[in-house]
């Protein structure tokens, strides 16, 4: 079987290889080191761990009922894509490209059972795409209002002598800028990718429960922005400016994610006593 195997699936993974391992190593030298897409690596290892556990279906599918002219068509179009991509620098295009050549080939050489069983893996690569800056610069300036207004609010309530102009937050004798990389944006695409992981590890029968759960995904990452935003203002304001840009660089990422994973396991574990459901998966 494992020879078998070797000879069916040696050509597509030459093939990926030659097409994507020179687009990962413009990403590692480009924009995965900035904080904006740093969840990018993690995102592809995250979808070749799942491929590599959903690899029996890689080894047993059949290959009787494909559906190789629509995968054709989908591999045309990822294929197109990429070559846009990579010859004009579309990085939206060129790392996008990923999830129509992956769905097309499979189509070409699975059933389609098959296929929409290894669907979650491809389409989890969306997070990988960089935004647009289009839809970046909409929506960055909309959460850097509500951010610093909430914060704002929160501190004058606590009796704190805040003020707030715009996005520029003035506390005692500090100012603090509620910039692009506080708005909280790309840490929702990144706690969007990570709560979606979770759910799809624990596989959860009740479509209530998961429907909760992934609504409640982006309010979730929106507070743990928002404290993030908080404490950095506490911080600026009790020990200084520079404490403040310390707490910045070293730990507010880690404080972001550690407040989303709780909230999510909180009300996990509150929907699993309410409907008395256990994880399938993992």
């Amino acid at each position: 079987m494992n020879s078998d195997w070797l000879k069916m699936w040696w050509p597509v993974l030459l093939g990926l290889a030659v097409l994507y391992i020179p687009t990962y190593y413009d990403l590692s030298q480009t924009i995965w080191r900035g904080e904006e897409n740093s969840h990018g690596p993690m995102v592809l290892l995250a979808s070749v761990w799942m491929f590599w556990r959903r690899r029996e279906v890689l080894l047993l599918a059949s290959s009787m009922h494909t559906h190789k002219l629509v995968g054709g068509i989908i591999l045309s179009f990822g294929l197109l894509s990429y070559a846009i991509g990579r010859s004009q620098e579309i990085l939206m295009f060129e790392v996008g490209s990923q999830i129509p050549v992956l769905l097309g080939t499979l189509s070409i050489v699975l059933d389609g059972q098959a296929v929409r069983r290894l669907g979650f893996p491809i389409l989890f690569l969306l997070f990988m795409v960089p935004l647009p800056n289009i839809i970046v610069d909409a929506m960055t300036n909309p959460l850097k209002q509500q951010v610093s207004m909430l914060t704002e609010n929160i501190l004058y309530v606590l009796g704190y002598p805040i003020a707030r102009n715009g996005v520029v937050l003035s506390i005692g004798p500090y100012q603090v800028l509620v910039a692009d990389a506080c708005s909280g944006l790309y840490s929702m695409f990144s706690l969007s990718a990570l709560g979606l992981l979770y759910l799809y590890l624990l596989q959860y029968r009740s479509k209530l429960k998961n429907a909760l759960l992934v609504i409640s995904i982006l309010p979730i990452a929106f507070c743990a922005n928002f404290l993030r935003v908080l404490i950095l203002v506490l911080v600026t304001y009790h020990l200084g400016d520079e404490a403040g840009q310390g707490f910045t660089h070293i730990f507010a990422g880690i404080i972001l994610f550690v407040v989303a994973l709780v909230l999510l396991f909180v009300l996990d574990g509150l929907l699993g006593l309410v409907l008395k459901e256990k994880s399938a998966g993992l």
